[in-house]
């Protein structure tokens, strides 16, 4: 039998790998290539998907440590899509910004570039999909995702 919270991290997993699916099949099918402020909201939708997946069949407590985890990813991830729509987006480059540094410094980029390779400038990532620009769907799935870990902390396990 599942818990409350284990089928909101299940699903809050399967929200954030789709997340990056759809990056990776709008990246690839559609040339819309990323920036690093959009490489790194697909590093912290994958971290949100691990860590859902790791704690959802484990003891109710580490369930809701990690659906407070899964909060605190997304309130990051709120934040990066904050910074791509307001500052970064008008920036001609997005290097030397945090999300290049820390993209860089990881070396995910050369080690998997096809996920975490940065092949374009903020400005030129600031594409729109349905009349609304990308990285504000990305916030709203942010949202989204955050209200769920509120949830799986409210839930009884």
């Amino acid at each position: 039998m599942t818990s409350t919270t284990q089928r909101i991290l299940i699903f809050t997993a399967i929200l954030s790998f789709g997340a990056v699916a759809a990056a990776l099949i709008s990246q690839y099918a559609f040339g819309m290539q990323p920036c690093a402020w959009c490489v790194l909201q697909r590093l912290i939708y994958i971290a949100i998907g691990v860590v859902c997946l790791a704690t959802a069949w484990l003891p109710a407590a580490i369930r809701k440590a990690g659906a407070l985890l899964t909060f605190i990813l997304a309130l990051c991830g709120i934040a990066a899509a904050w910074y791509q729509i307001t500052v970064a987006s008008q920036l001609l480059s997005c290097a030397q910004t945090f999300a290049d540094k820390f993209i860089a410094g990881s070396g995910l980029d050369a080690a998997l570039p096809s996920v975490f390779g940065i092949y374009a400038t903020c400005m030129d990532a600031m594409v729109k999909v349905f009349g609304v620009e990308y990285a504000v769907w990305s916030l709203g799935l942010f949202v989204i995702v955050a209200l769920l870990g509120l949830l799986g902390l409210r839930r009884r396990v």
